[in-house]
């Protein structure tokens, strides 16, 4: 298996891992059940250091796929200027996690809106690594590119 290979397995993690961060952290909030705002805030920890392949991968896969039919140097670009922004927003919202597991658990009266800071930057982070993965599916899949055309255009 060569780096694109290792890539497209551990790039779809910090994607699903900040999307369940956020789903689990708005429900132990809003419902106030700390199991489940602590399986949100260790969501987003987990999503990190299981993306961190992905993001030591993508040069290797960027050398894979640079030299392919319709595949350009911008694409891949910007693929990875949003990648790495998505991917350090989220590194430091779990670094905002693990402060609010340690309130949480010393009984801090700032921790729920630490927690809610926590939710405000898991959104953020969801909302860039959702835009790098489609960013990245552009580059092999000129069918998600804009412009490319309807199947009734084809």
């Amino acid at each position: 298996m060569n780096q694109a290979h290792w890539h497209l397995i551990f790039n779809h993690v910090p994607i699903f891992g900040a999307l369940a961060g956020v789903l689990l952290l708005a429900a132990g909030l809003l419902k106030r059940q700390d199991a489940v705002l602590h399986a949100g805030l260790w969501a987003l920890v987990l999503a990190v250091v299981l993306g961190l392949p992905a993001q030591l991968t993508g040069p290797g896969a960027a050398k894979v796929v640079e030299d392919m039919p319709r595949v350009s140097q911008a694409l891949i670009k910007n693929h990875a200027q949003a990648a790495r922004l998505g991917y350090y927003v989220l590194a430091a919202t779990a670094t905002l996690a693990l402060l609010c597991v340690v309130q949480l658990k010393q009984r801090h009266a700032r921790a729920r809106q630490v927690a809610w800071a926590t939710l405000l930057g898991a959104t953020l982070s969801f909302g860039l690594l959702a835009r790098a993965g489609n960013l990245g599916g552009q580059i092999s899949h000129p069918e998600v590119r804009e412009g490319f055309g309807t199947p009734d255009e084809l």
